[in-house]
């Protein structure tokens, strides 16, 4: 046993002294190459060798539907010289100085000397046996192909020594517009449609040998029959209309500086299809007005009296209300449990109609609906539930990077923070949160009589023109509420801009909807404070008998001119609308549906007479009209080409004025009122014995009519 013991340990001592030596030469070698020869192998390695390179691509261009161009990957040039090529009979006095002067204008800025410098300099350098000299970097492709074309170099790389190794450069020919939106490559970070597209886009890169000149520490393409040329990417044809672009992004910058605001979202989109038509951001930064955030799709934030549209569908699906019930607003002032929450504005209203609650944007009546109907333990989660149906817990998803996901309560969960205010706050558009994009698919879905479209940015991915992949429009869900719902709330939208918080909105030449909403954002549940900031916004669709766009802005703070939402953001939106009114046929009416617009002189003017019947005719003759809360005499005047109802007030003990009724209403008050009435002609009153306002006694009273 002890012999076989010692024998295992003579193997092993054996191979522990085979790997000292062997340590020991590579320890020698290693010193040996560092210390000893050193100088040498530094200099060896500061010798001209050959590396393979990777040549990228060029990215495929970004192209509207129409064929504008909105991003592409222009070519730029990095120019050598090989001043070893040219034969000594190209190298002549002649052809240097024709060289040397047609290359000074775009090197004098590198090399920063005259003329003969720069020429004595290229004769050096050969002289002096380098092989290699940079010439210019990052040339254009118009001056690339003027250089070529000078002596000695346009006899090419083999005869000439000209070297040109072509890269690209990524740029936006309309600047700002839409820039987040189309989005960038940069240090491996990607954002908008360059990101979401990359692998369509980036095509494939080649490989190119290139030699490392030691001298001049530069690196030198040279030919090489084993490179492999990049394959360019293909391009993407987006829904974005330039024109459209060009508008929303002015007025949205407009609005930015008139009130002075922190940021700012517009987005346009079009409602039969989803498509994307215009998306701007605008932020203050320390150098100005910059898109540095796509905040319409990033950004959730509560969205105020716009969710308001929600919680009347909710309701109105339940058959809960109709528009004409009535509803106590309290004076615009109401408390749900011990915490108070106020109107916007201050109207003195008690009793009024739920229509004309949602038309000036009553916090207090809409909160108060939701409370009683939804407010017991079993029906808190039929009104989220109604929320969810409506989708607006769901991302769009539309192909963009970041876009934020919806943040709306459970019913009664803690984690939540669920309470017993939860539910009239949720009302209006408190403790949920959505982005604008999100926001406005709700209303376009509305506008597209209850469907819901998916908003998406790119249609075609091409190849050389060639369709590769077609995008086409996509029903997220066919019905978001009944039909009869839908067209209530159109009803409740219109009013808005008829009637309501943005009746100074209203435009003569064609007819919009939608609904102002301001939120305010460091708020505790409506605390006044004099440090409260805003966040005011506008989201609507036009033309309203027949939508063809929907558009949403929302601006952040603003700090001067206003704050609420029919101030700040609805006149961009009116801007919007406005300029896409001229540019875009379609929103003009068609043919013989154009509606015939009546002037001042041709309208009815203080025309008098029931309420019901007024509304009867008004309606019958299709005219513009707005309201001012009659409920029985009205009296007509005209503006421009829109109809005013105004109240006629009849007292039980004056006479009251009848002029511009018909007989039969003015007997109808007149011998009501216990008067004798006589009376000459026909028509409408015109003239009357007694004054308004004359003290009623029994009297007689002779009316003359025309």
């Amino acid at each position: 046993m002890s012999q076989n013991k010692n024998e295992v340990l003579y193997r092993v001592y054996i191979v522990l002294g085979l790997l000292v030596v062997f340590a020991g030469f590579i320890f020698y070698n290693a010193v040996k190459i560092n210390v000893l020869e050193g100088d040498k192998w530094r200099k060896e390695g500061e010798k001209d060798h050959f590396r393979n390179h990777v040549v990228k691509a060029s990215r495929g261009n970004i192209i509207t539907e129409d064929g504008a161009l909105l991003a592409s990957s222009l070519p730029f040039f990095d120019i050598f010289f090989d001043l070893t090529r040219p034969s000594q009979g190209l190298w002549t006095n002649s052809n240097l100085d024709s060289l040397v002067d047609g290359l000074m204008p775009y090197v004098i800025d590198d090399f920063n000397m005259t003329n003969l410098a720069f020429r004595d300099s290229l004769i050096k350098a050969r002289n002096a046996g380098k092989q290699y000299m940079l010439i210019k970097r990052d040339v254009s492709y118009a001056d690339y192909e003027e250089i070529k074309q000078l002596p000695i170099f346009r006899r090419g790389q083999m005869a000439g020594g000209f070297i040109a190794e072509e890269k690209f450069k990524r740029e936006s020919p309309y600047g700002m517009l839409a820039l987040r939106t189309l989005g960038y490559v940069r240090n491996n970070r990607m954002v908008g449609l360059e990101g979401w597209f990359d692998k369509e886009l980036k095509g494939s890169d080649g490989k190119k040998l290139k030699v490392y000149e030691a001298a001049s520490k530069i690196l030198v393409p040279v030919d090489d029959l084993n490179s492999i040329k990049p394959k360019s990417g293909n391009d993407i044809v987006t829904t974005l209309d330039v024109n459209i672009q060009d508008v929303v992004q002015k007025a949205l910058l407009r609005g930015m500086e008139h009130h002075d605001a922190e940021d700012g979202t517009a987005i346009v989109m079009e409602v039969k299809t989803g498509k994307i038509r215009a998306m701007s951001n605008v932020g203050k930064t320390t150098k100005g007005w910059y898109e540095n955030y796509n905040h319409a799709i990033g950004t959730k934030v509560e969205p105020g009296s716009t969710f308001k549209l929600a919680s009347m569908m909710a309701l109105l699906e339940d058959g809960y209300i109709d528009l004409d019930d009535s509803i106590n607003l309290e004076q615009g002032l109401y408390t749900f449990y011990e915490e108070e929450m106020r109107d916007a504005s201050f109207h003195q209203l008690d009793s009024t109609t739920i229509r004309k609650a949602f038309e000036i944007s009553s916090n207090v009546g809409v909160a108060k609906l939701i409370q009683r109907y939804y407010g017991d333990t079993d029906e808190a989660s039929k009104f989220i539930q109604h929320l969810k149906d409506f989708r607006l817990d769901q991302i769009v998803g539309i192909e963009l990077n970041g876009e934020a996901k919806p943040y709306i309560k459970e019913a009664y969960n803690e984690d939540d923070s669920w309470s017993g205010i939860s539910l009239p706050w949720m009302s209006i558009g408190y403790e949920v949160e959505l982005t604008p994009l999100q926001m406005l698919t709700f209303y376009n879905a509305v506008a597209n009589d209850g469907r819901m479209m998916k908003p998406y940015l790119v249609t075609q991915v091409q190849q050389f023109g060639e369709a590769l992949k077609t995008f086409k429009p996509t029903v997220i869900k066919k019905e978001i509420a009944r039909p009869e719902t839908i067209q209530k709330v159109k009803e409740l939208l219109e009013g808005v801009v008829k009637t309501g918080t943005a009746k100074k909105l209203k435009s003569n030449r064609y007819q919009f909807a939608g609904k102002t909403g301001t939120a305010q954002i460091n708020y505790y549940k409506f605390d006044q404070r004099d440090n409260i900031k805003y966040r005011a916004s506008f989201v609507g669709y036009f033309p309203a008998e027949d939508p063809i766009y929907s558009c949403i802005v929302v601006v952040t703070e603003p700090r001067k001119s206003g704050r609420y939402g029919s101030e700040v953001a609805g006149p961009i939106f009116r801007q919007i609308a406005d300029k896409c009114f001229i540019q875009q046929k379609e929103l003009y009416p068609k043919g013989n549906e154009r509606k015939k617009v009546l002037t001042k002189n041709q309208l009815p003017q203080l025309d008098v007479g029931y309420r019901k019947d007024v509304d009867k005719i008004l309606k019958n003759l299709k005219l513009i009209h707005t309201d001012s809360g009659v409920k029985n005499w009205a009296v007509l005047t005209a503006d421009t080409d829109t109809i005013h109802i105004a109240p006629r007030y009849i007292s039980r003990d004056l006479v009251p004025n009848v002029v511009g009724m018909g007989l039969r209403d003015a007997l109808y008050i007149l011998e009501n009122l216990g008067l004798k009435v006589t009376f000459q002609g026909a028509g409408k009153v015109v003239q009357q014995s007694l004054k308004g306002g004359t003290k009623i006694r029994g009297q007689k009273i002779n009316l003359k009519l025309r």
